[in-house]
C-alpha cells in the first residue's frame, strides 16, 4: 500500500521520536504530573502494565502516519521542515488543543493537569513535524 507523500522511514523515526520524547518529558514532570492526576507513585506502580506503554507506540506510529499524509496533500515540494512544523501547530491547535480542552473540562480536570497533557503532545506534533519536514518525501 503507497500514499502519495508518505515515507515510511520518516514516519518510523518521527513515531519513535515522538515516544522517545514522551518518556523524558513525563519522567521529568513525573512529580508535577501525578500531582495534577490527583495520584501518588503508589498509585501508579499499583497499575504496573504494559499495555498502556504499547497503547502508546502504537498512537505514535498513528499520528505520525496522519501527520505524513496531511503534510504530504500540501503538494509536490510542499513537504519542508517549515510547512511540517505549521501543519503540526495547526493539527495541534484545531484537533488536540480542543478536544483535551473539552474533554477535562467536562471531567474537571485541573488546568495544570491540562497543560502538562497539551504541552506534551504539542512537543510530540512538532517534533514528528521536524522530522517528516527534514527526511521529506
Amino acid at each position: 500500500m503507497h500514499f502519495a507523500g508518505i515515507n515510511y522511514i520518516s514516519v518510523l523515526f518521527a513515531a519513535a521520536a515522538g515516544f522517545a520524547f514522551g518518556a523524558i518529558y513525563y519522567t521529568s514532570l513525573g512529580t508535577q504530573w501525578m500531582t495534577a492526576l490527583g495520584k501518588t507513585k503508589e498509585d501508579i506502580e499499583r497499575q504496573k502494565s504494559p499495555l498502556p506503554f504499547l497503547i502508546a507506540a502504537g498512537a505514535q506510529l498513528l499520528i505520525a502516519f496522519v501527520l505524513a499524509g496531511t503534510i504530504g496533500h500540501l503538494g509536490d515540494g510542499m513537504v519542508t521542515i517549515r510547512n511540517s512544523l505549521i501543519t503540526a501547530l495547526f493539527v495541534w491547535t484545531g484537533f488536540v488543543a480542543t478536544t483535551m480542552a473539552v474533554n477535562y473540562a467536562f471531567q474537571g480536570a485541573r488546568l495544570r493537569l491540562a497543560l502538562i497533557d497539551g504541552a506534551h503532545w504539542l512537543g510530540v506534533l512538532l517534533i514528528q513535524g521536524l522530522i517528516i519536514g527534514w527526511i521529506g518525501v
